[in-house]
C-alpha cells in the first residue's frame, strides 16, 4: 500500500526556499531536516525564482484591480436582488389575508 502524498503549505514553502537562498546550509541538509526529498527543494526553488519578476510588474496590480471590480459587480447585483425581493415580501403582504388568529 502507498503511503498517501505530504502537502506543504505555501508558508511552508517559501520559508524553505528563502532557507535555500540564504545558503548557510546545504539543500541536502535542510532536506534531511524536512524530511523532503532534495529534488523537491531544486523545484519549489526554481518555481520561486521563476515567480519573482512577476512581482515587480503591474500584472499583480492589474488582477488585483479586476477581482476587486467583479466583486463590486457582485455586491451591486445582490442589493438590487434585495431590494427586488424586499419590494416584492410588501406587496405579497398587502396582497394576501391577514392570517386568522390561532385560537389558544
Amino acid at each position: 500500500m502507498a503511503t498517501p502524498r505530504k502537502i506543504y503549505s505555501p508558508k511552508l514553502k517559501a520559508e524553505i526556499v528563502r532557507e535555500i537562498w540564504r545558503e548557510t546550509r546545504s539543500i541536502n541538509q535542510i532536506a534531511a531536516q524536512y524530511g523532503i526529498h532534495p529534488n523537491q527543494l531544486y523545484a519549489w526553488r526554481d518555481q520561486a525564482a521563476a515567480g519573482l519578476p512577476d512581482l515587480f510588474t503591474d500584472q499583480a496590480a492589474q488582477t488585483l484591480a479586476a477581482q476587486a471590480a467583479v466583486h463590486a459587480t457582485e455586491i451591486e447585483q445582490l442589493y438590487a436582488q434585495i431590494g427586488r425581493l424586499t419590494t416584492e415580501v410588501s406587496w405579497l403582504k398587502k396582497k394576501l389575508p391577514p392570517s386568522p388568529e390561532p385560537h389558544g
